[in-house]
């Protein structure tokens, strides 16, 4: 696992969060504006809907950006890729799954 995948996908995080405030915003304006029937509107979501799949969405990639920057800076500190609870190597094809593990394959289910 190199350093820049996870920088990768921390800047498409950025991004995805980026045009999640956009749609938040855009949410606020519509449901700002007092002539919005939001709830009868039989061709799509009600505002109320789609404000609450867009925080779904929101709270899912702000922690995975956590994730991230917690794994980044187990990259500065040395110990990525290392199991924080067993501190045996985590395989490299678990990193490649999934960049942000903390834990071995075995302590992951034993925890899980």
């Amino acid at each position: 696992m190199e350093r820049d995948v996870l920088e990768a996908r921390l800047a498409e995080v950025d991004a995805l969060l980026a045009r999640l405030d956009a749609d938040a915003a855009s949410l606020r304006h519509d449901r700002a504006d007092a002539t919005a029937d939001d709830e009868h509107d039989p061709e799509g979501s009600t505002l109320s809907g789609e404000w609450q799949r867009v925080e779904a969405l929101r709270r899912a990639r702000e922690a995975e950006r956590a994730e991230l920057v917690a794994a980044l800076a187990r990259w500065d500190a040395g110990t990525y890729g290392v199991c924080v609870r067993c501190g045996e190597p985590i395989p490299a094809g678990r990193l490649e799954a999934r960049p942000m593990a903390t834990m071995c394959v075995a302590c992951a289910a034993a925890v899980g």
